[in-house]
């Protein structure tokens, strides 16, 4: 029995118009910065027309990427709530797919922006296994004191009694064709700006770390701590951290030459150390496993994952001939791609925008037997 799961940060599927841009110029989308607004009314009306222009290209390409990936079960990051779900998935997704993904799911987190992990499941897989959600829980709740992570390093932002998520890790408890998965949702901290002579990796890296943590104790406390190994699970979502990352030097006018490097340090370390968990985008070539394009200029720009599907080692061992899909499709034509690996971009893709996301959606098919 086979089931396509994927994961997707769809990069802010909102139902809601941000206007804080009025009052933080670096909150102020690059387009209204060319123009001098002097009335608050005139620039909501503004914003309000660029937003509705922009999203209608955007959720096109978004619900392609989705259709591509033709995931059983699809994670979701970055959704505002669940009426923006069902809107996307009847107005957008439904004329790509039809009624594929009837069961949504969607519990508010803790993201200052109120963007939220979600999933989209159909009924049954496509070889026509039941899909059932037996139970599902939020964590959003958990605290460092309540799992014991709270250290030092963390006390210099944080108290104890702190919410660990930023976002949230939603477990669901699943039964598929009379199987079990035991699905773990996440979006991980983001690696925000530099600061006190750190890059905002560095800067926040405890803190992902934490929520890595956090994620590896609730599963063990749901298996039993040395039990994990031999059940069926998966960790899925934007973990906003790299193991490795493609360095990308030069320029659109002088050319491009790619670089792997490993990184001698990263949260997912938490997973990955002592085999807790697999990551089997690892059994792509090292030099096509990103999943978005970082660039702050010329300087700066690298590809990396930070999209991922954990499984355990038992579900790595089942399946250790499959090797996850990456869609591309939809990302913009500012995104170098290495040598081979090119793709025929989705229509109407612009060079930054519109595009599907940031991200690229990620699927794998897992067998379950």
């Amino acid at each position: 029995m086979s089931l396509r799961l994927g994961t997707f940060n769809i990069e802010n599927l909102m139902t809601r118009f941000d206007f804080s841009g009025w009052r933080n110029r670096f909150r102020q989308d690059r387009v209204l910065q060319l123009y001098d607004v002097q009335d608050k009314a005139v620039y909501e009306q503004l914003e309000q027309a660029r937003m509705i222009a922009e999203t209608d290209d955007t959720r096109q390409l978004s619900a392609l990427a989705i259709a591509d990936a033709d995931a059983d079960i699809l994670c979701l990051q970055e959704v505002d709530n669940m009426p923006a779900l069902e809107a996307f998935e009847y107005g957008y997704l439904y004329r790509m797919v039809g009624s594929g993904y009837r069961q949504k799911y969607l519990v508010e987190g803790n993201d200052s922006r109120g963007i939220d992990v979600a999933v989209l499941m159909r009924t049954e897989t496509r070889t026509g296994e039941k899909i059932e959600v037996l139970d599902i829980r939020s964590h959003a709740m958990a605290t460092y004191d309540q799992l014991g992570l709270f250290n030092d390093e963390l006390a210099l932002d944080f108290k104890p009694h702190d919410k660990i998520f930023k976002r949230d890790c939603l477990e669901l408890d699943l039964k598929i064709g009379g199987r079990h998965l035991s699905l773990f949702v996440v979006h991980f901290k983001s690696m925000g700006n530099a600061r006190d002579g750190q890059d905002g990796r560095t800067g926040t890296m405890a803190v992902r770390r934490a929520e890595a943590q956090a994620v590896r104790t609730i599963v063990e406390q749901r298996f039993g701590k040395g039990r994990t190994a031999e059940k069926n699970f998966a960790i899925c979502g934007d973990m906003n951290d790299y193991q490795e990352k493609v360095q990308v030097i030069g320029s659109r006018r002088e050319g491009f030459r790619f670089e792997p490097r490993r990184e001698e340090v990263s949260a997912l370390d938490v997973f990955s150390h002592d085999g807790f968990a697999v990551n089997p985008m690892t059994r792509r070539d090292v030099m096509d496993r990103w999943t978005l394009y970082h660039q702050r200029g010329p300087q700066e720009q690298h590809l990396c994952q930070l999209d991922y599907i954990w499984l355990s080692p038992a579900l790595a061992e089942k399946n250790a001939n499959s090797v996850p899909d990456i869609i591309r499709g939809g990302q913009p034509f500012r995104t170098p791609f290495p040598p081979g690996q090119e793709v025929e971009r989705f229509p109407r893709i612009g060079w930054d925008r519109p595009k599907a996301s940031d991200h690229c959606p990620v699927v794998m098919e897992i067998d379950l037997t």
